[in-house]
């Protein structure tokens, strides 16, 4: 089963950008569907984000980072990206990265097929 790592989080000022990155061990062997970002704010459930189909590179995103947040993916590196700009206080959170369930990205959501999370990375909005 491929692995996901997730890095790039940090402590940064209102309306300054991270870029995080998903790392998967072994994409060439894997098959699947598309990979998504998701975050849980302390307190709060974990929801998804923004997420990318792996065949076409097709896109969704929440409207709470809709404009601001881009997701990418560099096959050569099994790298997907989320470029986060105009960083907002609300976006603190832990991110993690998984694969994602078809049915939900064709209703033009992103939840996840994982049944355990990696460690996440750390994002912190603060002035």
């Amino acid at each position: 089963q491929v692995q996901l790592v997730e890095s790039g989080g940090g402590l940064v000022r209102p309306g300054e950008s991270l870029r995080l990155s998903c790392l998967g061990h072994d994409f060439s062997r894997a098959t699947f569907y598309g990979i998504g970002w998701f975050r849980q704010a302390p307190g709060k459930d974990r929801y998804g984000i923004s997420c990318i189909r792996s065949n076409d590179g097709d896109t969704v995103y929440a409207d709470s980072v809709k404009g601001r947040f881009t997701i990418s993916r560099d096959d050569a590196a099994n790298t997907v990206y989320l470029q986060m700009n105009d960083l907002k206080p609300e976006d603190t959170a832990v991110y993690y990265c998984a694969f994602i369930n078809p049915q939900y990205f064709r209703r033009g959501q992103c939840e996840s097929l994982a049944d355990s999370w990696g460690q996440g990375t750390q994002v912190t909005v603060s002035s």
